[in-house]
């Protein structure tokens, strides 16, 4: 049986292609998709770059609208990064990365950010539309004095909903991959809480982290969380 894929990517994205090395059968439900923000907020944070003290990626995807605006890293600023493909996207572009915790999740971010955190410190934080508090709020407890500016959207994809039907309606899925909290709340939207509870009694749904997973289990389904935060760990 199948498993399906829920993030953003093409036939020959990372996650798809680790599944199919494996020879496994993929089948692609993008749930959600990202898309460029108005910019102007990211713009005027960037533009006062110097003045923070931290910039911190809480996703690969905030990486290049900030470096499309910086030619260069910020003098003085250090980099923190949520996990390893975040910050190898960083250093390919010349940026030195300070931080990057073990697990790539939002709670490992600011545990490791906690033996620099210093009273009022300037943190610029370039998120998603739809990113959680967990970040800017653990920041904030550290007691940093947090910027969040919009450096990309996040939407609902146009899933193919008749098909992913037939499928469902066939017990025809082994699994599905959820990267995100926005995925599950797209894939619940789009097919409906009767057929997500079919799809799941069914296909084992698993997680790229705890953040996910309780996305999950906040809406009664049972979820395997990945070995490590990241594409990878989904495998």
């Amino acid at each position: 049986k199948p498993v399906v894929v829920t993030r953003a990517e093409a036939i020959d994205g990372p996650l798809t292609t680790e599944l199919r090395t494996l020879g496994l059968k993929v089948l692609l439900w993008p749930a959600i998709a990202t898309a460029p923000s108005s910019g102007d907020e990211l713009e005027r944070a960037l533009n006062r770059a110097q003045d923070f003290d931290w910039v911190v990626f809480a996703s690969r995807q905030a990486v290049a609208p900030v470096l499309e605006r910086l030619a260069s890293p910020p003098a003085g600023v250090r980099i923190a990064a949520v996990g390893k493909s975040t910050a190898q996207v960083l250093r390919q572009r010349g940026w030195s990365v300070d931080v990057v915790p073990d697990q790539a999740e939002a709670g490992s971010l600011i545990a490791a950010l906690a033996s620099f955190a210093k009273p009022g410190m300037r943190v610029l934080y370039p998120a998603s539309s739809r990113a959680l508090p967990i970040i800017a709020k653990g920041l904030a407890q550290l007691g940093a004095q947090v910027t969040q500016v919009e450096a990309y959207r996040t939407e609902a994809a146009a899933l193919d909903v008749d098909d992913c039907r037939k499928w469902i309606a066939s017990n025809g899925v082994s699994a599905v991959t959820f990267a995100s909290p926005s995925a599950v709340v797209e894939l619940s939207r789009a097919l409906g809480k009767d057929d997500l509870d079919r799809l799941l009694a069914h296909a084992t749904a698993v997680a790229i982290g705890p953040t996910t997973a309780r996305a999950l289990t906040e809406r009664g389904y049972s979820a395997v969380v990945a070995e490590s935060a990241n594409l990878a760990g989904l495998v």
